[in-house]
């Protein structure tokens, strides 16, 4: 016999960036693991220091980080954290990202533009990362930005149970905000049993970044109207299709997204929008207790990301997790 053969087992280590700690904590009771301890700080200029309290030889490495504001800090923070597990000799290396930064710069409308989606898979990949795993990514073609498996996570489920134990199905249309979110709308439709319609935008030519709302396609006369979205940034499409609606003659609306990113006015247009029920979203993104409000609904993702991790790990299937639909 040549060589010598290793005995043990894998071992599962989770590592969590610094900015949601309540996720990353959820997420490892949900494994039954504690995270490993590390050391992080930030030094007078800004540069981030990390180093891990134990030792991660041969393990099987999950480092879990929400790309948050401030969003450069914490993906070069996720960055680093990646880059100690491989000199520390950790097998592979799976970096989960519930939220994707940069995202919606996933291609190209004008010349001179950068494809920045892009650029993040290709810093994971030279950090060290083995596998990528995101929750709703902007467009599903950024998982063919990263060369090696994405774990491409749905929170429609999550979401979609929600919706289904509040209100009544018979009586609702889903309504994507715009032509990009189409497919999703789909999707969602076919879940719940539902009519679809579509909100059709065109931009005011004379004012620009101003959008305004041409015509509401698909049947919301008296209607409950579900509007579903992959996040809420400063909820300018959102509360702008909401008041389509109501003037087409919805009953009224409930908003279903993933990610509450919550910029600037986005909380002030949420409670003031008149036709809006309530706000459903996940904690893929930290929502501090001033962002949030009475129309707003958190659901926990840490399930989701806790089940798909373990998949990983044991090397079965993440998408029997929606069923063979993911």
């Amino acid at each position: 016999m040549t060589g010598i053969r290793a005995t043990g087992t894998k071992t599962l280590m989770l590592f969590g960036g610094r900015a949601h700690p309540e996720l990353n904590e959820e997420v490892a009771e949900h494994l039954g693991v504690s995270l490993v301890p590390s050391k992080t700080f930030n030094f007078a200029n800004g540069e981030i220091y990390v180093r891990f309290e134990e030792s991660v030889r041969g393990s099987d490495a999950f480092v879990i980080q929400s790309h948050t504001a401030p969003i450069n800090e914490w993906i070069m923070e996720q960055l680093i954290m990646v880059d100690a597990l491989k000199r520390a000799s950790a097998k592979q290396i799976t970096v989960v990202m519930p939220f994707y930064g940069y995202a919606r710069q996933d291609k190209k409308h004008r010349g001179r533009e950068p494809i920045s989606a892009r650029l993040v898979a290709d810093m994971f990949k030279t950090a060290g990362a083995d596998r990528l795993m995101a929750v709703d990514l902007h467009t599903a073609q950024i998982q063919g930005f990263f060369d090696g498996p994405v774990d491409h996570l749905w929170a429609l489920p999550t979401l979609a149970g929600h919706v289904q134990q509040n209100y009544a199905p018979e009586n609702m249309t889903v309504v994507s905000p715009d032509a990009g979110r189409v497919r999703v709308a789909d999707v969602w439709a076919d879940r719940l049993g539902t009519p679809l319609a579509i909100i059709h935008k065109r931009r005011n030519p004379d004012i620009a970044n101003e959008v305004k709302v041409h015509e509401v396609v698909g049947d919301v006369q008296g209607r409950t109207c579900l509007l579903v979205d992959d996040m809420i940034d400063t909820a300018g499409t959102i509360t702008q299709a909401a008041e389509a609606l109501l003037d087409a003659g919805a009953e009224g609306v409930v908003v279903a997204a993933t990610h509450a990113v919550l910029s600037g006015p986005a909380v002030d247009r949420l409670k003031n929008s008149a036709g809006i029920k309530e706000v459903i979203v996940t904690n893929t993104l930290p929502i501090p207790q001033e962002r949030r409000f009475d129309k707003l609904t958190v659901l926990s993702i840490a399930p989701l990301i806790a089940r798909a991790i373990h998949e990983v790990f044991e090397e079965g299937s993440v998408t029997s997790l929606f069923n063979g639909n993911a």
